[in-house]
């Protein structure tokens, strides 16, 4: 299995792009390799000194970079040999199993929807995000920002697939998915959550456990937790804080320390025709590492095909 990097992308890259596949190699299956793209002569320069041969790493040469301030869609379309289209160019003729990257948010959005596409009967594709519960595990939150307002229907979907994400790469049979609301009484809410409410209380096929409220997000009521990407980014940026003032104050708690954005490495696009991870603009070699090693795991699962099966019937 090959899976792609975008050596170039990232506010550190390609120090922390390239520190991090070394990272990720140690812990690797031996069958599986990556791609790095990206300048080739910079990435070699960079590989020197690490033990590691063209087995475990690949390198693709990408002639430009879309960078982090640059307009996506027009970036996109006026940079076709930068690193971010050349990944998705491999992953959408089958070369890589998977693509990340940590560079221009936009560009990768654009890029899954320009050039895998969205899956057939998918209204709008979504980002995950991952809470760290209490229990030592974790629960997964959609959308985080990619659907700012969503209808009823769009939050429908994105229980469904999280509920077969939860389920095909966090191994859980029957993943509980609540809709994140200002009460748990099915009447709460505004028009969006009480109808959407209605179209998870018909489906006997998901574990739909009904509306949970802020206080539940971080405890074991709900292993896939719904919500508008407004909301789900609020969220995401919150919790992601908690972090940094515990860091301040000089706080040691190892539940606290799995809110690092780099203990996960990033977030997922679901509802593509393909493995898609984007990683937060200032990641480390670590953070990095753990986006390689997510991105596996998807690709491992065949995540996307799952979703893809599910919308056929």
């Amino acid at each position: 299995m090959k899976i792609a990097l975008d050596a170039m992308g990232g506010d550190y890259a390609p120090d922390s792009t390239v520190d991090g596949a070394v990272l990720a190699c140690k812990e690797l299956p031996a069958d599986t390799s990556i791609v790095l793209i990206g300048d080739k002569g910079v990435i070699e320069h960079k590989l020197e000194g690490y033990d590691i041969n063209s087995s475990q790493i690949e390198i693709v040469h990408a002639d430009d970079v879309i960078n982090m301030g640059e307009h996506p869609t027009k970036a996109f379309s006026t940079k076709p040999k930068a690193s971010i289209p050349i990944g998705y160019g491999m992953l959408k003729s089958g070369e890589v199993a998977s693509f990340s990257s940590a560079g221009n948010t936009g560009a990768m959005h654009v890029g899954a929807m320009f050039t895998i596409k969205s899956i057939e009967g998918i209204i709008r594709p979504g980002i995950v995000g991952f809470v760290p519960k209490e229990s030592g595990d974790f629960g997964l939150i959609m959308d985080v920002g990619a659907n700012a307002d969503c209808k009823p229907d769009v939050l429908y979907q994105f229980g469904q697939i999280g509920s077969l994400y939860a389920k095909h790469v966090f191994n859980i049979e029957s993943p509980k998915v609540g809709l994140v609301n200002l009460g748990e009484e099915e009447q709460k809410g505004t028009l969006l959550t009480q109808a959407a409410y209605q179209l998870f209380k018909i489906n006997s096929n998901l574990n739909f456990i009904g509306n949970i409220e802020g206080r539940d997000l971080f405890n074991d009521k709900a292993d896939v937790i719904v919500c508008d990407g407004f909301t789900g980014n609020v969220i995401l940026k919150m919790a992601e804080s908690f972090y940094d003032m515990i860091q301040d104050r000089k706080i040691k708690d190892p539940y606290f320390d799995r809110f690092n954005y780099e203990e996960i490495g990033g977030s997922p696009i679901l509802g593509i025709n393909g493995n898609v991870v984007i990683g937060h603009g200032v990641s480390s070699a670590k953070a990095i590492k753990n986006m390689v090693l997510l991105s596996h795991r998807m690709a491992k699962s065949n995540i996307h095909l799952k979703i893809k099966d599910k919308f056929k019937e």
